[in-house]
């Protein structure tokens, strides 16, 4: 498995915990990465893509969430399952901020993660999902 598939699954599980913890935390992103590095045996590797990812999606999860929401036909964000959700944001950050990913890279790679950590119906939807992102990416920035 690479680095940036390793970073990417990092990022994801992150995110799970974040979404179920406090947010009204003390320390910072990264500080609280450091942690949960220790606590997961993160790769040292991969690390600094990972936080770099964490910390694009919560500058950017307002724009992201809104993205999501509008390529999700018919699903509110927060019916949304908190692995695909969290999936989600990592696939339309790296598609929208990440110029060196392109868009398939960012989808093919979000569906393999879906496939371990997400449900049988999570690889379908996120592909649907960031497929309308990627063929629409005008129309949903609006």
């Amino acid at each position: 498995m690479g680095t940036r598939r390793k970073a990417r699954e990092a990022t994801l599980q992150f995110l799970f915990q974040d979404d179920f913890n406090d947010h009204q935390s003390d320390l910072e992103i990264a500080e609280r990465f450091q942690q949960f590095c220790g606590l997961y045996q993160i790769s040292h590797k991969a690390r600094p893509y990972a936080l770099k990812l964490l910390d694009g999606v919560k500058k950017q999860k307002e724009q992201v969430d809104r993205i999501i929401s509008r390529s999700a036909k018919n699903w509110r964000l927060e019916r949304i399952a908190v692995t695909d959700r969290n999936l989600l944001r990592v696939g339309v950050y790296e598609m929208l901020f990440v110029p060196d990913v392109p868009d398939q890279v960012a989808i093919n790679e979000a569906v393999e993660i879906a496939k371990r950590f997400g449900s049988s119906e999570s690889p379908a939807f996120i592909n649907g999902v960031l497929d309308a992102v990627r063929a629409h990416p005008l129309n949903i920035e609006e």
